[in-house]
């Protein structure tokens, strides 16, 4: 026996008719590639999606079509997005920071039609246009007065692009499943891959994002998405606060610790998300100007282990609560958060702090489950290592044109490539991404557990932990820092400041510092690299 519930489809464009419909004149302030502030409404927004989709069809962008974004976050990229998604087409939003034959290889292999890009790239641009195969036109976001000479296809202002139509548009009728949005990882091996949001995926995604244990997005909130568009859908935040109409504050181009701050304290934010590095940034331009945060209450950390003295920094200098989240391009991207559970709120200050290390808890609609090599799930203790897979609605089951082939298992579940923890209370704990994993004698060793506790040292600005060959445990880790400007430090400076913290055959077997450490696209440590750039390199413990 069916229900008797209504058919009503889950589309991005139904997103937007909301916000605008009940949420009309809530802002969206913006700070522009061209200096100043702007600010709009979800109202405004609304019309000129309608604008940018309508000049699309006008432009012969069919559904199933795809478009390029290469733009920070603002305003003009937010109703474009909803205007490709509105008439059928799916944006494909491009990372600025992969090498620039990366992007030449996605944008053809997504095959752009039309690629909208801001000011700061169109330099970038020109230089790979030749190879840019399957782009007709490129419509740069700005106005006609700060239109830049330039060689690009077409290339037209973005201003201009809308003004030859009106708002009368009717958002395109689709099957809730079909494809709306395009994100390529570059977390796999080979070419990066593209992972195909759908509508479905997008509502459903949001709506659990907003949960209260969640992101716990409201109406009153305002939001500063410093994580970029461009890293799968903001975390979600380009859908959830339209969904309750908060104000949006938009970073663009500017993500340097004094211009948070400024945005922070002028826009009266009280939630914001950002990987560690740009709020190591922000905490830094506190310290050395004794400033503190009159408005935000809440911050989401993701995109890479978050430090235990960033989580006490933040909630017992700062008064500022910490989510310390976990997600992938392939997840839309939140898979975990690290709330507290009832009656957790009790405990000692230092048994709450290990839970907030914790990647935390999925979110509704996200099964989750550890294996060993075998595929046999391992036990929720806490102790017990494994491979994490995943599985719900807003979970790719392949990429795009079938690159990397079967990605499921015979359950349905996707193979993150994480090996992590579960304890009994649900929360799950990452300790190696499973090409890193350290194996000294049979054993796992948890670099990234050592990394955070590195970053505690008063003198250490970023640390990284890589395993090295060792003639009797296989291997053993080296630790690799990066000293604070005027900082001073020694390696058993460091060795001294973990003793204690970590078990004793965790212990790094030397301590290298450099200048600095190299990062993927997405701010992730390149531990390839630096495993290369160490292989020579012979631990003191090679020749015990």
């Amino acid at each position: 026996m069916r229900g008797l519930m209504q058919d009503w489809s889950l589309l991005t464009s139904k997103i937007l008719d909301h916000a605008a419909l009940y949420y009309g004149d809530r802002e969206i302030v913006s700070r522009s590639i061209e200096g100043p502030m702007h600010r709009t409404t979800y109202s405004e927004i609304h019309s000129r999606a309608r604008r940018v989709a309508k000049a699309l069809a006008r432009e012969g962008v069919r559904e199933g079509d795809r478009v390029g974004t290469l733009a920070w976050n603002s305003w003009r990229h937010l109703e474009a997005w909803y205007g490709i998604a509105g008439l059928g087409a799916v944006y494909h939003t491009i990372n600025p920071r992969l090498f620039p034959e990366q992007i030449a290889y996605i944008a053809n292999h997504a095959e752009d039609k039309l690629l909208f890009t801001d000011l700061t790239f169109v330099p970038l641009l020109e230089k790979i246009a030749s190879h840019l195969t399957s782009i007709e036109r490129f419509v740069v976001m700005t106005d006609a007065a700060h239109m830049p000479k330039t060689s690009l296809k077409k290339a037209m202002a973005y201003e201009d692009f809308i003004a030859g139509v009106d708002d009368d548009f009717d958002w395109a009728t689709l099957d809730e499943n079909a494809a709306c949005g395009l994100c390529y990882t570059s977390g796999t091996t080979g070419n990066p891959k593209g992972v195909l949001y759908s509508h479905r995926s997008n509502v459903l995604h949001g709506l659990a994002a907003n949960s209260a244990d969640a992101l716990g997005l409201r109406n009153r909130d305002t939001i500063l998405p410093i994580v970029p568009m461009f890293h799968a859908n903001a975390w979600a935040i380009a859908f959830a606060a339209p969904m309750i109409g908060a104000k949006l504050v938009m970073p663009g181009m500017k993500l340097d610790g004094p211009s948070v701050y400024e945005l922070i304290e002028t826009e009266k934010v009280t939630f914001s998300a950002a990987v560690p590095t740009v709020w190591l940034m922000l905490l830094q331009h506190l310290e050395q100007n004794n400033l503190k945060l009159s408005t935000l209450k809440r911050v989401a950390i993701g995109g890479s282990a978050c430090p235990q003295s960033m989580i006490e920094a933040f909630e017992g200098k700062y008064g500022v609560e910490v989510c310390h989240a976990w997600g992938m391009t392939e997840m839309s991207p939140i898979g975990t958060l690290a709330m507290m559970k009832a009656g957790m709120e009790d405990l000692p200050h230092a048994e709450r702090i290990k839970i907030k290390l914790k990647q935390g808890r999925p979110i509704f609609t996200v099964e989750m489950k550890i294996v060993d090599d075998d595929n046999k799930e391992q036990p929720r203790d806490g102790k017990a290592f494994g491979r994490l897979k995943v599985r719900g609605p807003a979970i790719a089951s392949g990429y795009m044109k079938g690159e990397g082939g079967q990605v499921l298992d015979a359950e349905g579940f996707f193979d993150t490539g994480d090996v992590a923890t579960i304890d009994p209370d649900g929360f799950m704990q990452i300790t190696d991404r499973a090409k890193d994993v350290i194996k000294s004698g049979g054993e796992w060793i948890s670099s990234i557990e050592i990394e955070n506790f590195a970053v505690g040292h008063p003198a250490v600005a970023e640390a990284a932990v890589i395993g090295l060959p060792h003639p009797k445990w296989d291997e053993r880790p080296l630790l690799v820092c990066v000293l604070k400007k005027g900082a001073s430090a020694t390696a058993a400076d460091i060795l001294a400041y973990l003793d204690g913290k970590i078990a004793k055959w965790w212990m790094p077997d030397d301590v290298a510092f450099v200048d600095e450490i190299p990062h993927t696209a997405t701010g992730k440590i390149q531990k390839v690299t630096l495993r290369e750039q160490f292989k020579a390199h012979k631990l003191p413990t090679a020749a015990e």
